[in-house]
């Protein structure tokens, strides 16, 4: 009998931890961040691309939430990112000028610590660009490495064997040195690849493709110097490019923000308390448990 009414009581916390969970994942599906979806008046989109691009899905998936959204009259991008894929980063800029040329809705980027090549490649589709003076942007380039083990291979005595069904398809294997022609073929690729990134700039920024060329050689700026040459617009931060981006679209006052609305999990939630609550535990027994500084 006891038991039985232990059970019960499981049973019964059980459904509740359920049913909290499930409200705290309703509201985190429909508010966002520090301004609710459902506010009234006019808003701004925050879009984030943050860290290495890897693709494009989720930020093309905002962009089209934002256009769909007429209370939303611009999107600002929040770059801080050191690039990555050309095909996710083409495939992000493509999207913006379409928003560009198809809506009336402006796209604003604001710069964090970085946005470089890929970073800048998405960002110079948008109307405005804004940069910390010390941003870190730039890098218009193109870059692929290869590891070449055949020296330490045979070191150790493996051989590595290649069965191929055409003579270019094992280019950049790391059993061989690349031949000259092998080189060509790459740097023939690098280069169309570059000549799109130039000609991308160029279109986004409205800058004449003679100067993007000449600036296009992989070097890095800094906000301030990046501004100098045409490649962003604004020095400030992000909250200077939300009253920027207010201005621009005619918003009286203080705006309306939208965050991207973050995924809401269960179980991560559960694994950070059980976590927090053992190292409470084992600080109460007399355990130190500290982690290192962190600043983020």
């Amino acid at each position: 009998m006891k038991r039985k009414r232990i059970l019960i009581g499981l049973g019964v916390i059980a459904a509740l931890l359920i049913f909290f969970f499930a409200v705290l994942s309703f509201i985190g599906g429909y508010f966002g961040g520090k301004t609710g979806r459902f506010a009234s008046g006019d808003k701004i989109g925050i879009v984030e691309v943050k860290g290495v691009i890897t693709q494009s899905s989720g930020v093309i998936e905002e962009l089209q939430q934002y256009l769909g959204d007429e209370g939303v009259k611009a999107i600002i991008l929040r770059v801080d990112s050191p690039g990555g894929g050309v095909g996710p980063s083409q495939e992000i800029y493509r999207e913006i000028m379409r928003i560009r040329s198809n809506s009336k809705k402006k796209v604003v980027t604001s710069m964090g610590s970085v946005a470089a090549s890929g970073g800048y490649y998405i960002a110079s589709a948008s109307d405005l660009i804004v940069a910390n003076p010390g941003t870190i942007t730039g890098s218009i380039g193109v870059i692929m490495e290869f590891a070449n083990f055949e020296e330490l291979l045979k070191k150790i005595g493996i051989k590595g064997v290649v069965v191929k069904s055409g003579e270019n398809k094992d280019i950049g294997s790391p059993f061989r040195e690349m031949t000259p022609e092998e080189k060509e073929i790459m740097q023939e690729v690098l280069d169309n690849v570059h000549e799109q990134f130039i000609q991308a700039v160029a279109e986004g920024r409205k800058l004449d493709r003679s100067k993007v060329a000449e600036i296009a050689d992989g070097r890095i700026f800094t906000g301030e110097q990046a501004k100098n040459l045409g490649l962003v617009d604004e020095l400030g931060n992000f909250q200077d490019t939300i009253d920027i981006t207010a201005t621009m679209v005619g918003i009286v006052g203080k705006p309306n923000v939208l965050y991207p609305k973050k995924r809401f999990s269960i179980w991560e939630l559960l694994m950070r308390d059980m976590a927090s609550a053992i190292v409470d535990v084992l600080n109460e027994k007399g355990y130190e448990i500290n982690f290192p500084l962190q600043i983020k």
